[in-house]
């Protein structure tokens, strides 16, 4: 294993749930397979990034993920375990005000390799409600 993810996969201290897959019921509303604990490295603050959507627009960036696995574009992560949901949010994530949206997914390869990843999330200033 590359020393840059075998540094960053021990940085994964802190643990989020993970709703993904999203997809349009048909009625406007999300749906999501069940959530999930991941390991992570939640790094919060705002960060401004230009360019980065379709148009070119300024998007606001609430922080930035570090994961071991691949993560889905609109999919959800909230720093906590699954024993921290409350009410419906186990199949409802838009039901907690803590739940940010995955604006932006990067794997990024490791050096001198094409099978070993750097993977982050950009979470969404703007959270669901």
């Amino acid at each position: 294993m590359n020393k840059l993810i075998k540094f960053v996969e021990g940085a994964l201290s802190q643990t989020a749930v993970y709703w993904g897959n999203p997809q349009n019921d048909g009625f406007a509303t999300e749906v999501y397979d069940a959530p999930i604990e991941i390991p992570c490295r939640w790094e919060g603050k705002a960060q401004y990034v230009k360019g980065w959507d379709a148009k070119g627009n300024v998007i606001e960036y609430i922080g930035i993920i570090y994961v071991k696995q691949d993560l889905d574009e609109n999919g959800c992560l909230f720093l906590g375990t699954l024993n921290d949901l409350t009410g419906e949010a186990y199949e409802s994530p838009k039901s907690m005000d803590e739940v940010y949206i995955i604006k932006q997914f990067e794997k990024l390869p490791v050096l001198k390799s094409n099978t070993e990843f750097l993977r982050r999330a950009f979470l969404s200033l703007y959270q669901y409600r």
